[in-house]
């Protein structure tokens, strides 16, 4: 809105000093107060509304020019070489047999030879009378000696002994059979007697003496095949082997047998239980050719070194 310059009405009074006309006079203008301009509300942003998971699909890639595709190769089953060779092997074997059993049928048989063959004799002609050599004496021909009577080697019975007629042996004969003396003389008697079954043992003979009310002696000789020399040895080196032991044998390594070689003499550790007499043993073993000797001495007192060596060394000459 414009303002008004003039009054209309009346005169308009005379200009006095110090006056001013209205007309002059200007009228400040009022503001006019605009009305307030409001913004508009921001808008609330659009809720985006879920969309569905697209999948899309891999773009295809540019066509080009297929590549040669080599024709597959068929693999070898394993083993078919091994299976054929396996084949070929058996089919040999079989048809050689066969053709084997043919030539064989169709020879004419072999007659087998004599079973006397005088002609195999040495030497080839009989040597003219008086040049024939002697037989072996006795003294250098062992298989003689052995041959006989086995319970004429043991050694005689020493004086001041007598027969023990209390052995657990039965030697009313001077021969012992030999699962009597496996289980008479040691611990593990089954495997004894199995193995003098399994090393041909042959016979078995032997003496038993006394002296004085506690002293024993008894002395075998076991004899071992037909002159073989292997089964008496073995038994020998099989019984010396255990004796350094302390739980069946006699804890240490005893002493040699003079002019043995092979045979040696020991001394065990005393034997102490509640209510019995101290029991002392002492043995010597030793063999010449298929015959071994087993010697053993029990008392209540101790036994010397010299006792059981002289009974040994007397049994080694005798053999």
């Amino acid at each position: 809105m414009e303002p008004k310059d003039t009054i209309s009405d009346g005169p308009a009074p005379e200009d006095g000093p110090g006056t001013r006309s209205v007309a002059e006079t200007p009228v400040p203008e009022k503001p006019v107060a605009e009305p307030p301009v409001t913004e508009p509300a921001p808008e609330a942003a659009p809720v985006a509304e879920p969309e569905a998971v697209r999948v899309t699909a891999p773009e295809p890639a540019p066509a080009t020019a297929p590549e040669p595709v080599a024709a597959p190769v068929a693999k070898r089953p394993r083993g078919r070489t091994a299976l054929l060779v396996l084949a070929a092997a058996v089919l040999g074997i079989a048809g050689g047999t066969a053709v084997g059993y043919d030539v064989q049928a169709g020879r004419a048989p072999t007659p087998l030879p004599a079973l006397s063959q005088p002609g195999l004799a040495y030497p080839a002609k009989a040597l003219p009378p008086g040049k024939a050599p002697d037989p072996l004496p006795v003294s250098q021909d062992r298989r003689v000696r052995t041959d006989g009577d086995l319970r004429k080697l043991v050694i005689g019975r020493p004086a001041g002994w007598s027969d023990d007629d209390s052995s657990l042996l039965d030697l009313s004969d001077g021969w012992v059979a030999p699962d009597v003396y496996a289980r008479s003389s040691y611990e593990k008697e089954g495997a004894m007697y199995e193995y003098f079954l399994e090393y041909d043992i042959r016979r078995v003979a032997g003496a038993a003496w006394k002296r004085g009310q506690y002293r024993t002696a008894e002395i075998h000789l076991v004899q071992f095949g037909s002159g073989t020399v292997q089964g008496a040895q073995d038994f020998v080196e099989g019984q010396l082997a255990y004796m350094p032991g302390s739980e069946i044998g006699a804890g240490n390594i005893g002493d040699a047998i003079k002019g043995s070689g092979n045979g040696r003499y020991y001394l065990y550790e005393v034997d102490r239980k509640p209510g019995y007499l101290p029991s002392y043993h002492a043995r010597a073993t030793v063999y010449r050719g298929d015959i071994a000797a087993d010697i053993h001495l029990y008392d209540t007192v101790p036994i010397s070194k010299k006792d059981i060596r002289t009974l040994a060394e007397r049994q080694l000459e005798r053999l």
